[in-house]
């Protein structure tokens, strides 16, 4: 991204109004972020999904100042970024439409055919969770994969930590600007961080760690992987928050259960009863329901037929998976007004066929 570009994309990522989202379709409509500011606020008002209070930002006088002061630090310190319309950018979180505009970048981040999975979770973390974070990520680690948190106390420091110990590539995601750590004593684990991965964050060098900032870290989190793990958490939580913004992103969700008794398990255990993770004991489950294990024996592997002929029922089931989406049995039984017993046929008929797939918690998809 070439330095104009950037100046205009800053100017842009902190216009009152406007929201990651709105600033993504204004810059894919004009070309640039420098065309938005240089079109005429009629024209930028006529966007689908853009009115006369998001194209205020453009009487901003001090909005420009702020991104020329945010630029000059980017060049003094030399602060890595990339654009969402980059090719560097996270390609998982291009897929989420409330994708960051920017993103700010420490240490040596790199995405190749690796899995990348989230570990999360409370903050008050006990022995149970400590236990299990240690013996998951030293049993992946013969698949490589990245592990991402959020560098909070509890859970998210102790899945960074597993990663560093099994020379694992690790991604914090930081809740505030690239020049702070929070909290203050995770600073002596930054250089193994850096060592092993890197920080990302959305937020501009000043930008303190406010509530919302880790909400807005939470989707980048959920974002950047292929499935969130949910370690230990109370009924409420930042993590159930994660863990609903992977629904949101259609990602895979797994909770650790834990006794009916145990705080820091009622989380979990109500995303399992809920069906909106799916229940992890062991990375078997993990390997086994994402795929990792391409030899293990008695997979059988379904090659998708093409050009299949599909008729009546089958065909409805069909394209409304292919429309809608993933989709639970339940749900899906329910909209299209087939019965349970005879969906279920029809799904086997369509997934030997290599044409839907069944997911975690009964949901199913199409390929």
């Amino acid at each position: 991204m070439k330095e104009k570009e950037l100046f205009y994309v800053l100017a842009l990522q902190k216009a009152k109004g406007i929201g990651s989202i709105n600033a993504k379709r204004l810059i894919k409509h004009f070309g640039s972020a420098e065309a938005v500011f240089l079109e005429k606020k009629a024209v930028l008002e006529r966007v689908d999904g853009v009115g006369t209070y998001t194209t205020q930002f453009r009487d901003d006088t001090a909005l420009l100042k702020k991104a020329e002061k945010e630029l000059a630090y980017i060049q003094k310190y030399n602060i890595s970024y990339t654009g969402f319309f980059e090719k560097n950018y996270p390609e998982k979180l291009k897929h989420c439409i409330d994708g960051p505009l920017l993103l700010f970048q420490e240490g040596t981040i790199h995405f190749e055919k690796q899995p990348v999975i989230s570990i999360v979770g409370t903050r008050k973390m006990t022995s149970y969770g400590q236990n299990f974070i240690d013996t998951l990520v030293a049993d992946i680690t013969q698949y490589n994969p990245i592990i991402v948190s959020g560098f909070a106390y509890g859970v998210d420091i102790a899945a960074h930590k597993a990663a560093i110990k099994n020379k694992l590539q690790t991604i914090a995601v930081l809740a505030h600007g690239i020049d702070k750590i929070y909290p203050k004593s995770h600073k002596k684990y930054m250089n193994q961080v850096l060592e092993n991965g890197g920080f990302y964050t959305e937020h501009w060098h000043d930008e303190e760690s406010l509530r919302e900032h880790f909400l807005q870290r939470n989707r980048i989190v959920a974002g950047l992987s292929e499935a969130t793990i949910i370690i230990e958490s109370a009924a409420k939580g930042g993590s159930l928050v994660t863990a609903s913004i992977a629904n949101s992103y259609n990602r895979e969700v797994f909770a650790v259960p834990g006794r009916i008794t145990d705080t820091y398990s009622q989380g979990c255990n109500n995303l399992i009863r809920t069906n909106k993770a799916a229940l992890l004991n062991s990375a078997a489950d993990l390997v086994y329901l994402l795929n990792w294990d391409q030899n293990k024996k008695n997979h059988r592997v379904i090659q998708p037929q093409l050009f299949v002929d599909l008729e009546g029922e089958q065909k409805v089931v069909y394209e409304y998976l292919v429309t809608n989406g993933k989709k639970m049995l339940d749900s899906l039984s329910l909209e299209i007004k087939i019965p349970i017993y005879k969906l279920s046929g029809i799904l086997v008929q369509l997934e030997l066929q290599g044409l839907i797939r069944p997911l975690p918690g009964k949901y199913f998809e199409a390929i």
